[in-house]
Parts: C-alpha cells; sequence; structure tokens
C-alpha cells in the first residue's frame, strides 16, 4: 500500500508511541510503502527545531536532523506533482496532497482537521493513523 504520511503524523511517529508509530512501524515491517518529498522532510526538520520538542527529544536523547534521516530512509523520495490549491485554509497542507499525487497515494494519513475535512483527494482517501492501521490490520 503506497501511503504518504503528513508532518503531524510522521513526527508524532518519531516521538511518541500510538498509532502513528505503528504506521512507521508497518514500514519498517514492509506492511506498506511510505513516500514523502524534500519539502515535507524540511517541514518536519522545521517543526522539530520549535521549542515545544526540545524536551521530548532531550527525553529521548535524538536530535532533529537524526529523526528527519531516519525517517527519509524508512521512505522513497520523490517529486512532487504540481497541483492546483486543493486546501485553502492551510495552503501548506497542498505539499502533501501534491506528494500523494505523484506517487498515486493509496491513502493519506493525517491528523490535520484541513486535510481529513477533504475525507479525499483525486480518490486518495485521507485517514488518520488508526484507522490507517485499522485499515492494514484487516
Amino acid at each position: 500500500m503506497r501511503v504518504v504520511a503528513d508532518t503531524n503524523t510522521v513526527i508524532s511517529g518519531l516521538l511518541w508511541h500510538g498509532a502513528p508509530r505503528q504506521v512507521s512501524d508497518a514500514a519498517r515491517d514492509d506492511i506498506i510503502e511510505l513516500f514523502t518529498s524534500t519539502m515535507l522532510l524540511a517541514e518536519s526538520d522545521d517543526v522539530l527545531h520549535r521549542g515545544k520538542f526540545a524536551g521530548r527529544l532531550a527525553l529521548v536523547n535524538v536530535l532533529p536532523h537524526e529523526l528527519v534521516f531516519g525517517y527519509a530512509s524508512l521512505s522513497t523520495i520523490v517529486e512532487p506533482a504540481v497541483i492546483r490549491p486543493a486546501v485553502l485554509a492551510d495552503p501548506d497542507d497542498d505539499a502533501v496532497l501534491a506528494c500523494a499525487s505523484s506517487v498515486q497515494a493509496e491513502v493519506v494519513v493525517s491528523g490535520d482537521s484541513h486535510l481529513l475535512e477533504l475525507k479525499e483527494y483525486k480518490d486518495i482517501p485521507i485517514l488518520t493513523a488508526a484507522e490507517l492501521v485499522t485499515r492494514i490490520s484487516v
């Protein structure tokens, strides 16, 4: 299953346990294929440098770039497609959809309300991490 994960899901999976971590684990176990872009990796790095993550990063004894490199090695990095703006309330979310469109993803996984409200993009379902875990566990 070809999957593109939004930054919030990636970071949650890298720093905590739960459904987002199970998504990353599914990629490690070759149950799903993760795809990302340099733009999404840069966004992850930027977000991980925010002060609110400093304590968690210190607790797990890891630097932001180490997490980003680890995620990049777990994913296939692709050139995103050029798409029309789809998430007017949060244009940064279009980067996820552009990546998904370029690889003909089967699922976008996100915790972002703007993406989840779409429910799908070009016949690609947009699911929460928990919904994806349920789908791949069956």
